[in-house]
């Protein structure tokens, strides 16, 4: 049924569901972290991204990575392509979520690069002002469409009927941001 997809939709505007999170691309926050780790030469900069039980086998990974990098240019590239790969594994695993490779960073929503990019400048006005006029706005255009159909909804079965599916995408939408923003949790959300 087309209203019942409208929920998921919603959602999708706030959060990145698992299978479409970028912490898996090569601009993600995770391995931007990992190439930190690599400058520093040390894990630490990883070690937020893993649940504590994984510490061990990231620490292992990235010393046995850093040892490879020094072989040349070739070995450093795969060297590093190892520890991203294992240490998005071990993060995607700690979220419940499969790993299916790394990325490449096209596949990033826009709204995941303006939340980025927010904790990047310490401003998240654009952002919360952009989500909040995207609700406002299709909050009304569901509601006009509802409204104008409520009017001749008794004329006829099919003019009921129409009045029906624009009233159920209507308080699906408000159910599904009101259930977002009211303590429900988002896809991708990590419970921890």
């Amino acid at each position: 049924m087309k209203t019942k997809n409208l929920g998921l939709k919603i959602l999708s505007i706030f959060a990145a569901n698992p299978a479409e999170a970028h912490c898996d691309t090569l601009s993600g926050p995770v391995i931007r972290d990992a190439r930190k780790a690599f400058a520093l030469g040390k894990a630490d900069p990883v070690l937020k991204w893993i649940r504590p039980e994984s510490e061990t086998e990231i620490k292992n990974a990235f010393k046995l990575a850093a040892k490879v990098r020094e072989m040349g240019p070739n070995a450093a590239e795969l060297a590093e392509t190892f520890f991203f790969e294992t240490l998005v594994r071990i993060h995607r695993a700690g979220e419940g979520a499969p790993f299916e490779g790394l990325k490449p960073d096209q596949g990033v929503p826009p709204v995941v690069k303006k939340a980025d990019a927010a904790l990047e400048t310490g401003d998240v006005s654009e952002l919360a002002d952009r989500i909040a006029g995207h609700i406002r706005h299709a909050v009304e255009e569901r509601f006009r469409e509802a409204w104008n159909r409520k009017r001749t909804a008794d004329e006829s079965a099919e003019k009921g009927r129409a009045f029906v599916e624009a009233y159920v995408s209507f308080v699906h939408y408000v159910e599904g941001i009101h259930e977002l923003t009211m303590g429900g949790h988002a896809p991708g959300e990590h419970h921890h």
